[in-house]
């Protein structure tokens, strides 16, 4: 049976489509929802919406959250009465909270129009301040990844895959107990492995580790992450087993679990307009998605395969760290330290003192400084700044090591013999067929009408028939007009051609790969030691 996914629309009231069918206006409605966390007021409106989760069901006015704020001890707290509407209505107008209606009881104008309107959180809304707050809380955390929660989902699928294959079918509701448990347990458990391997990533991007870092990281690789991996490799052809097993069944067990307990899906059949998104596992796609993870499917890797892939290059990362600890030893060390430490002194300095730090750091003095001498024939007036002077071209050895000295043995001349063998190979390859196409052209003259011309034998005699045209001069007499000297040789190969209109008649040349007609003009093929010259047949 197909199963139908819904999701609960906002709570404007604005009848949505299916995941896949919104259009641009919608995605763009949604994505102004985190318009606040970029403005330049963010940590007050993140103040605003904090009041407003720690709330659930309530509608605040402005006074409301104004007691709340000051409460705190937070950005919002020296917000007044004026600037805390303007924020409010910004986030109304950005999706993040909605208008709510209630009575109100007020002792003056000023405080019924501040009271009038009241605020309570939207889905969007909430879901993006639950997403910040956890990113604010632990973005540079490194994240323990919960590997007992495989043998969990392994145990899990195992009982589930028996319920459905016992005779008379699973209990709905004992099946959908152990798919919920289920599904939280993966989801949990890929999260961590995310969160744990993007941490990991940021890390090993660093080539600033130093020797105690360095220990560190290298122990987590080798023991935390290694321990990670033989883990999900013990488990994952147990869990693909378990879920070979439960695929013939699973379609008939979602139903059974739909008929016995329909949830908000009753809701949306009921209201066509409402959207609903179910609970994970009671979706075929869920399943797909679980068992992408621990199947190739389609030609796509798993993220078992994946998993092992980072690995690799988490370890490659590490041994990359390892060569540039070594060659700090010998003094080619990274200087990404300092360098900071430098910036925030620029950053800090006036003008003249940048100038002195760039000159104490760098060296960077005048150009008549460098000890480089110009070119003699270019003379640069005393008085010409170095700044719009000739640029003086300093060789790369002075450039990276200040000194001109080579380094190194000279490289040893490379041999071509090789390669001079094999182009004169080929030359003579190419001599050879060349020759025999002229021999087949003079063995032929006289008769191609007659007989079919290879293919190297057509391309010789086509390239000699244009150089004879090329050469020829052209001249009209009484009735007609006339080719003269219309003849082309080489001499390598011995072979020569002669061309000479004759109106009415035609040449026929024919080869393999295809036939020619000249009319008006025939054509002759002799040997350069030859005395006469055979006229082709037209």
């Amino acid at each position: 049976m197909s199963v139908v996914v819904r999701t609960l629309g906002s709570m404007e009231g604005k009848a949505g489509k299916p995941h896949g069918d919104g259009t641009d206006a919608e995605a763009w409605q949604r994505l102004t929802a985190y318009a606040y966390l970029s403005a330049p007021e963010r940590l007050e409106y993140v103040a605003v919406m904090r009041v407003f989760c720690g709330t659930l069901l309530a509608d605040l006015s402005v006074p409301d959250v104004l007691a709340k704020l000051a409460a705190g001890d937070g950005p919002g707290a020296a917000l007044d009465a004026d600037t805390l509407t303007r924020r409010l209505e910004e986030l109304v107008r950005w999706g993040n909270l909605l208008r709510s209606t209630h009575t109100v009881k007020a002792t003056s104008i000023a405080e019924y129009q501040r009271s009038r309107s009241r605020y309570q959180l939207s889905k969007p809304g909430e879901r993006v301040q639950r997403d910040a707050d956890e990113v604010l809380a632990g973005a540079d955390a490194a994240r323990e990844v919960s590997s007992e929660l495989l043998a969990l989902v392994d145990r899990g699928l195992r009982e589930i895959a028996a319920l459905a294959g016992a005779p008379g079918g699973a209990d709905p509701r004992q099946a959908l107990e152990r798919i919920s448990t289920l599904f939280v347990q993966f989801a949990e458990f890929a999260e961590s492995v995310r969160d744990f391997y993007a941490y990991l990533g940021q890390v090993l991007a660093r080539y600033d580790l130093d020797s105690a870092e360095y220990q560190g990281f290298k122990e987590l690789l080798l023991d935390y992450v290694e321990a990670i991996t033989e883990d999900v490799s013990f488990r994952a052809p147990r869990i693909a087993a378990h879920l070979d097993a439960l695929w013939p069944h699973l379609p008939a067990l979602l139903a059974r679990i739909d008929t016995h307990a329909a949830g908000l899906g009753a809701l949306a059949d009921g209201l066509p307009e409402t959207r609903v998104q179910r609970s994970r596992g009671r979706d075929l796609a869920d399943w797909e998605g679980l068992r992408e993870w621990f199947t190739d499917t389609a030609g796509h890797s798993s993220q078992v395969d994946q998993l092992r892939d980072a690995t690799l290059r988490a370890l490659q990362s590490l041994l990359a760290n390892a060569k540039r600890m070594l060659r700090s030893a010998s003094g080619e060390m990274s200087r990404r330290k300092d360098l900071l430490r430098l910036a925030a002194w620029f950053d800090a300095a006036g003008p003249e003192e940048a100038h002195d730090l760039a000159v104490a750091a760098f060296g960077l003095y005048g150009a008549r400084h460098l000890g480089v001498a110009p070119d003699p024939d270019r003379a640069v007036p005393a008085y010409v700044s170095w700044w719009n002077g000739p640029v003086v071209d300093v060789p790369v050895a002075l450039r990276e090591r200040g000194s001109r000295a080579p380094r190194g043995r000279s490289a040893a001349a490379e041999d071509h013999s090789a390669q001079k063998s094999r182009l004169m190979e080929q030359a003579q390859q190419q001599a050879a067929a060349r020759q025999a196409a002229a021999d087949e052209l003079r063995s032929v003259s006289g008769r191609f009408d007659q007989v079919r011309l290879g293919a190297a034998a057509m391309r010789l005699l086509l390239e000699l028939l244009t150089t004879a045209l090329g050469n020829a001069q052209l001249h009209r007499d009484a009735h007609d007009f006339l080719l003269d000297g219309a003849q082309a040789r080489d001499e390598d190969l011995g072979i020569r051609l002669t061309a000479w209109r004759t109106p009415g008649r035609s040449t026929v040349l024919r080869s393999v790969d295809g036939d020619l007609i000249a009319d008006d003009l025939a054509v002759a093929v002799e040997s350069t030691a030859a005395s006469a010259v055979t006229e082709a047949s037209a």
